[in-house]
């Protein structure tokens, strides 16, 4: 097996497993926690749109392939705007949405996370300053989902407490 075959496979099909991954990490939470994973991830896919749409505004890096024809990517992409990198963000965001359950796969994701984003820049279809973007807009993402569902899941646990009583 060769070395661009290795990077081929991180930089395009790592996210499924990582994602798979954190499917079964929900199938082991209760059914709060479930809800709980369920809506921290619709948050933070919402939140990383919204931070790739932002940064993408604000930043244009034309991919290596566009910006040295010589650095040809190991598989066909789009010659569009490379910043940040969306696969970096869903990876980061994955990372930052597990460790809150499970932080040894958490982890693990983290480095698979790393990986993702290093073989992005290895297959030639990012800069390193698109995946470090997009690790960073992932995490905050993910982070940021987790804090604001915990406390809505608080107050309306608090609320649904004063009605019952």
């Amino acid at each position: 097996m060769s070395v661009n075959v290795v990077v081929v496979f991180l930089a395009q099909y790592l996210l499924y497993v990582m994602a798979a991954v954190a499917g079964v990490v929900w199938l082991t939470r209760n059914r709060v926690g479930k809800g709980a994973l369920a809506a921290q991830a619709v948050v933070g896919l919402a939140l990383v749109w919204i931070g790739i749409t932002v940064a993408a505004a604000l930043h244009v890096d034309p991919r290596p392939f566009v910006h040295d024809p010589a650095s040809a990517p190991l598989f066909p992409h789009p010659a569009d705007n490379g910043f940040p990198s969306d696969h970096s963000a869903a990876a980061g965001l994955l990372v930052a949405l597990v460790i809150r359950y499970q932080r040894l796969i958490g982890a693990l994701l983290g480095v698979c996370a790393v990986l993702v984003a290093v073989a992005r820049v290895a297959a030639h279809v990012h800069h390193a300053q698109d995946v470090v973007a997009g690790l960073g807009i992932g995490v905050v993402a993910g982070a940021l989902a987790v804090v604001a569902v915990d406390r809505g899941v608080r107050v309306w646990q608090r609320r649904t407490a004063g009605t019952t009583a």
